[in-house]
């Protein structure tokens, strides 16, 4: 039997973009977003580290099924690395492994980074998520198990420093998905010869979704929840990168039953997926053109969602 909590929660649909504080798991900061809106069904875009902070989009009911776009989109970050001091976790919270002396200059960090820029190799940190033999990297590594991991090829779109002293440089770095900006931050004390780890994360941007757009959990505790509510962005907004394709209303109507239908000569995303929309700005999901011209359902909105 339901809970009453759970009979009384209501369906909300839309995206929020959440300023994550630090010492906050995203999971957690998801339920206390879902509270406040009193939603039925809601999920996170991507997990940020408790250290870090910034940019958490939080999907709600129907945006739900779109919240995978952004596991693969790029994203932008502004990190605070402490040179000469390595962790086994490669950021603070993890045990010290080693000090080393700092004698590094401005210009020396500049060079050490521009190695980074591009299509690079990354060894994934053992305190990871991913999975070897259906367990996560952490668990062997709070064992003390270390295991054996095979480069992963990411890009670093941007990389640029942003304040040097002594023994601590930022820098905001643009990179594609599976990109650890902590292993970053360590390879680059490796290659200044002192060591290094992150010190503090900031996500900046996520795809198209900006920080700028996005209030702090307090922020939105002192709101009212017809305040609250005005801020929630569309269902699409998770696609806005794709091409668009308008559909006549017999179109629509078919292509809601899970039928191809014809994509016309409009232009198509990379791997040809495109966001439909009916009559009257209708969003109705997405679709992936095909070599014959015609477009077939990937995921759909409910039939009865009104956006």
């Amino acid at each position: 039997m339901n809970s009453p909590a759970k009979q009384s929660r209501r369906k909300v649909d839309g995206i929020l973009l959440l300023d994550k504080a630090a010492g906050m798991t995203s999971n957690a900061a998801l339920q206390k977003v879902r509270r406040l809106f009193n939603a039925a069904k809601a999920g996170h875009t991507g997990t940020l580290d408790p250290m870090a902070t910034g940019l958490l989009p939080v999907c709600f009911g129907e945006a739900t099924k779109f919240a995978g776009e952004l596991l693969t989109a790029d994203k932008c970050y502004e990190a605070h690395v402490r040179l000469g001091v390595r962790t086994d976790t490669a950021d603070a919270e993890g045990q010290v492994l080693e000090t080393r002396p700092v004698a590094v200059s401005r210009p020396q960090v500049v060079a050490a980074m521009a190695r980074f820029r591009g299509d690079i190799l990354q060894v994934p940190p053992m305190h990871s998520a991913l999975k070897r033999d259906g367990r996560p990297l952490y668990e062997y590594a709070r064992k003390g198990i270390e295991l054996e991991r095979a480069p992963r090829a990411v890009t670093i779109h941007a990389l640029e420093l942003l304040a040097f002293s002594e023994d601590r440089i930022e820098f905001k770095v643009a990179c594609s998905k599976g990109t650890y900006v902590r292993t970053l931050a360590q390879n680059i004390g490796e290659a200044l010869g002192c060591g290094a780890h992150l010190s503090a994360l900031r996500r900046t941007r996520i795809g198209d979704l900006s920080l700028d757009a996005a209030l702090t959990l307090d922020a939105l505790q002192a709101m009212t929840p017809e305040a609250r509510e005005t801020l929630l962005l569309p269902v699409d907004a998770l696609l806005a990168v794709l091409p668009r394709l308008d559909l006549d209303e017999d179109a629509a109507l078919r292509f809601r039953h899970g039928q191809a239908v014809p994509a016309g000569r409009n232009p198509v995303s990379d791997d040809g997926r495109l966001r439909i929309y009916g009559a009257g700005d209708r969003f109705i999901g997405l679709g992936r053109a095909g070599a014959d011209g015609r477009v077939m359902p990937l995921r759909l909105i409910g039939t009865g969602f009104d956006n």
